[in-house]
């Protein structure tokens, strides 16, 4: 963990020093990175058995998060609405 603190840093550093120079290669490389990041995450979680074994559990759980949250946010957003521009105005509904 240190090491990844230590190397976060140092990044900031080089950073800072060269703030003002315009290097246009770095956004393309951070993209290339983060996709072969991912792809390697994809490797290790795909050769870890008890992650493909219970692959349908963690797939279910993730639907069952999901479809609650969006239930939950319905639900809020509603109530939120209702109590936000629910004032009742003379004569009628508002």
């Amino acid at each position: 963990m240190l090491k990844v603190v230590a190397i976060m840093f140092s990044g900031i550093a080089v950073g800072y020093l060269l703030r003002k120079r315009r290097l246009r290669v770095v956004p393309h490389a951070v993209t290339v990175l983060i996709w072969l990041l991912l792809f390697f995450l994809g490797v290790e979680v795909g050769e870890n058995p008890q992650v493909i074994n219970g692959i349908r559990d963690l797939g279910l759980e993730a639907l069952w998060l999901s479809l609650t949250g969006i239930a939950g946010t319905i639900l809020f957003s509603w109530a939120l609405w209702r109590w936000a521009g629910g004032k009742k105005k003379k004569g009628g509904r508002s």
